[in-house]
């Protein structure tokens, strides 16, 4: 494994599982909320897997990532429950931790195929 982005990788674990439990509390009432919740378990599901594996996409992964992340805990800032803040957090979290790890790792800046 990977230790070298191991905070990362955590964050984007605790927001996963609070992303989901928040998209499955919203799935009825708040349905624009709950897909932002999945659509950013999902992500940072796939964010820690990259990492993970050192994958040379690193950073352009965790720059969406944080992305997502934003729009998600924006969503979730909206609303006045627990498990809305605790995701909002977790985002929030999640996000600087992504934003540290896009900029550190630097872009992958040669396109899949080309030759160097």
């Amino acid at each position: 494994m990977n230790q070298q982005h191991q905070s990362c990788m955590d964050a984007c674990v605790r927001c996963a599982e609070e992303c989901e439990y928040c998209g499955d509390q919203c799935l009825g009432d708040m349905p624009v909320c709950a897909r932002l919740c999945n659509d950013c378990a999902e992500f940072c599901w796939t964010c820690a897997a990259f990492m993970s594996r050192n994958s040379s996409f690193t950073a352009e992964i965790c720059g969406i990532c944080a992305t997502i992340c934003d729009a998600c805990a924006g969503e979730c800032e909206k609303h006045q429950n627990d498990h809305c803040r605790r995701c909002a957090e977790a985002c929030r979290r999640c996000a600087a931790e992504c934003r540290k790890v896009s900029s550190s790792t630097g872009a992958h800046k040669q396109p899949v195929g080309a030759r160097g």
